[in-house]
Order: structure tokens, then C-alpha cells, then sequence
């Protein structure tokens, strides 16, 4: 039978086996954190929840690891290997996912003049009226205003009510059908960029309402979107992603002279290999680490899930994100400045 001395080697051993497994089950952890696309993860459910929030992360990650720390401290005369490697690898974390944000950067406070100014606003079911839509896509100057979750009537006001201004844009709305019926999206679409009519060959994104309008006279973007995918609930993960599937569908399809724009329920790390061709504005000018939604939270603490999207005929100068009274409305408006290539 083993000895003592056999004992406590194979005790030993199996306690280093543990202490490895549970370190690299920790960086595992923490890599899905910081960087799931290294993993195709993103949209894996629980963890597309938690890089939605990546300011949120960073405080989460960091008190982890100074709490860590602090208990590797106290227990620094019992050898606490696993306490220490603990609080690297938060720290870790911590710092990946504040790289990222500062790389990102916030949206500045202004905006350069341009070719095209595109507004994206959730109004969540009339939350927001359209008056104070009006008055923000006037003080904008927008060309395209998306507007999840604005009926007809609603958006036929803005219209109206942009028109006393002496700013001429046609409303389009279109509806799902089931149990999202009662959700539209609606889409003002400058006078001045030409006629545009809905291609119903285009579809429209699963559960709620998207909708791709093609230019038929003018000389605005051939293609515009309104696009407005499900949110990444735990019993609608599929359609979530079949939605972000069909905004890099359109995408491809289009062509080079698109313009995406609305409430992706997404952000750029979940959309990393679904972009079908398309660049992000707020990463491209920078400003992709300001939030949106909900809109009671600060904006480098939100998150940023609605965006302009666009093709290769157009570039982006830059983004916005606009704070003070959102009218009640859980989404901050998104404002892109884009160019002409």
C-alpha cells in the first residue's frame, strides 16, 4: 500500500491539477468578457447580455480584482497562487474592455458639415412625441430619420409639422405581421434626396418590422434601410440573430450606395462578422463607446445599440449621440454626418 510520502505527492499533484484547471477556466472566463469574437461567442446567450455593457464590465471586472487582491494580501503567508492569478486575470479584463472603449471613443459634442446627416431615434411606442422629434431632426438638419417603434399617424405628424419649417420629407412605415403587429417602424425621408418606394423584395427582419426603400428619381443613397432587429431575449436569441443576419443581407445586396439605419438591439462587437459589407459609423468617426440605450443612464455607461450604417460610396465625418430630454423615450437619438466618396 502507498506510504505517507506517496499520499501527500498525489495530494499535492491533484491540488495543482485543480489550481490549473480552475486558473484556465478563469482567463477562459474572462476572455469571453473581454473579446468573445475570438471565440465566435458574441452572440451566445449570457454572454451577448454582458459585452452589451462593457463600461459596466470594466467597474464589475476591476472590483473583482481589487476585492481578489485584497484576499491575496491577507492570505500571503499560505502561498494564495490561486487568489493572485485571480486577480491578474480581472485586472486583465478590466483593462481589455477599457481599451476598447477609449479606443472606440466617446461621441463628441459637435458635428461637421456634410453631404448626408442621418438621425436613428427609438420613439418607443409614442413615448416621445412628434413634436419634439421634429425639433430634434430641424436642429440636426437630418436627411434620414429612422424611427423605430413611430406609427403612421405619428410619423405623418412629424412630417407635417417639419413642413412648417420649411423642411419637405415623405413618411414610409412599414408593419410586421403576428404578434409584433402593433410594433412599426417608420422612416422620413428628405424631399430633396429624390422619390424613394419600398422594395418588398428586400423582406424584413424576423418578429419586428424592418424595411429597405430604393431610390426611383433623385440622387440620395440608392438604398435606404430602416432596420429595427429583436432585442436578444433569452426566448428570441435565434430570431435576434436571423434579424443582424438580414442587415448584413441587405447589406451585400444593395450595394455600395446604402444607408442603414435604426435600433439594431445589437452593438459592433455583436455585429463584428455580420456587417456584409457595411461600416459603422460611430466606429468610424469614433464615438462608439457612447450609449444609447436606456437613456436614464449616463451615455459612457449605456449601451451602444442603434446605428448608421452605410456602403462604400459613402464615408463617415461624424457621430453624435444627443443628451438632455429624450421625451420620455428609453433611446437617446443617434445623429451620423456621412460624405460622398
Amino acid at each position: 500500500s502507498p506510504g505517507p510520502v506517496d499520499g501527500d505527492v498525489r495530494s499535492t499533484g491533484t491540488r495543482r491539477i485543480a489550481l490549473i484547471a480552475a486558473v484556465v477556466l478563469a482567463g477562459f472566463a474572462v476572455l469571453l468578457m473581454s473579446w468573445p469574437q475570438a471565440l465566435g461567442a458574441q452572440r451566445v446567450l449570457g454572454i451577448a447580455q454582458l459585452i452589451a455593457f462593457r463600461a459596466p464590465l470594466v467597474i464589475g471586472l476591476g472590483a473583482m480584482a481589487l476585492l481578489m487582491g485584497a484576499v491575496a494580501l491577507l492570505r500571503r503567508r499560505r502561498k494564495p497562487v490561486l487568489t493572485s492569478a485571480l486577480t491578474v486575470l480581472l485586472a486583465a479584463g478590466a483593462l481589455v474592455n477599457g481599451a476598447v472603449l477609449v479606443a472606440r471613443g466617446p461621441a463628441p459634442a459637435t458635428l461637421p458639415e456634410g453631404d448626408l446627416v442621418v438621425m436613428a431615434w427609438n420613439a418607443q411606442g409614442g413615448a416621445t412625441s412628434p413634436a419634439t422629434i421634429a425639433h430634434v431632426a430641424a436642429e440636426a438638419g437630418a436627411h434620414v430619420v429612422s424611427l423605430p417603434e413611430t406609427d403612421e399617424r405619428a410619423a405623418a405628424e412629424v412630417a407635417r409639422l417639419l413642413a412648417e419649417q420649411g423642411i419637405a420629407m415623405s413618411a414610409h412605415t412599414v408593419r410586421a405581421e403576428g404578434d409584433y403587429d402593433w410594433i412599426p417602424t417608420s422612416v422620413l425621408i428628405a424631399d430633396e434626396l429624390g422619390e424613394y418606394e419600398l422594395d418588398g423584395s428586400s423582406g424584413t427582419t424576423p418578429g419586428l418590422p424592418s424595411g429597405a426603400w430604393r431610390r426611383t428619381a433623385g440622387t440620395g443613397p440608392e438604398s435606404i434601410v430602416a432596420a429595427h432587429p429583436l432585442p436578444p431575449l433569452p426566448d428570441s436569441m435565434d430570431g435576434w440573430e436571423a434579424g443582424l443576419r438580414w442587415v448584413a443581407g441587405v447589406c451585400a445586396s444593395a450595394g455600395p450606395d446604402v444607408v442603414v439605419v435604426g435600433d439594431f438591439n445589437a452593438t459592433v462587437d455583436h455585429m463584428a462578422d455580420l456587417m456584409g459589407g457595411c461600416d459603422d459609423a460611430a466606429l468610424e468617426a469614433g464615438g462608439a463607446a457612447s450609449g444609447t440605450w436606456p437613456s436614464d443612464a449616463p451615455a459612457w455607461l449605456a449601451s451602444p445599440i442603434d446605428h448608421v450604417l452605410f456602403g462604400s460610396s459613402w464615408t463617415a465625418r461624424g457621430v453624435r449621440v444627443l443628451e438632455g430630454d429624450q421625451g420620455g423615450t428609453d433611446h437617446r437619438p443617434i445623429v451620423a454626418v456621412l460624405d460622398r466618396q
